[in-house]
């Protein structure tokens, strides 16, 4: 992150503990959450590099889900393809073996899916749901 820059020294630089995120509608991740807000834990000091962000996003690549003030992007998704989503928090932390958490859930199910060879989840009927 920028306000790293020149930080030699990387001690108590971590990102740690529960930080709400703010997620983007008509995303897989706003599918599998249910919700438009969540709290997830993280343990982590890198984050994606900002200067990169717009040409990311102009390749294909969805950040859908962001921190509050949207400076620090938290889920990617590549919506052209079967199922693609990472987080940059740590989902296990909060996934057991009766409830997964949300992005463990999709990963199982859309490999189930495809192994059964139903089609990749498709938004757009959510998406025109939300528009009528």
């Amino acid at each position: 992150m920028p306000e790293q820059i020149g930080v030699d020294e990387k001690g108590a630089t971590m990102r740690l503990g529960a930080h709400e995120i703010q997620l983007s509608p008509n995303t897989l991740a706003s599918f599998l959450y249910g919700s438009e807000r969540v709290f997830e834990r993280h343990r982590h000091r890198y984050e994606v590099n900002p200067a990169y962000i717009q040409e990311i996003t102009r390749a294909g690549g969805v950040f859908s889900g962001r921190s509050l003030d949207g400076r620090r992007m938290e889920i990617f998704e590549l919506p052209d393809k079967y199922f693609y989503m990472t987080t940059q928090f740590h989902a296990e932390f909060k996934s057991r073996p009766a409830r997964p958490s949300p992005p463990y859930y999709g990963l199982i199910k859309a490999a189930l899916d495809k192994k059964l060879g139903k089609p990749a989840l498709d938004l757009a009927p959510l998406i025109r749901e939300q528009v009528d």
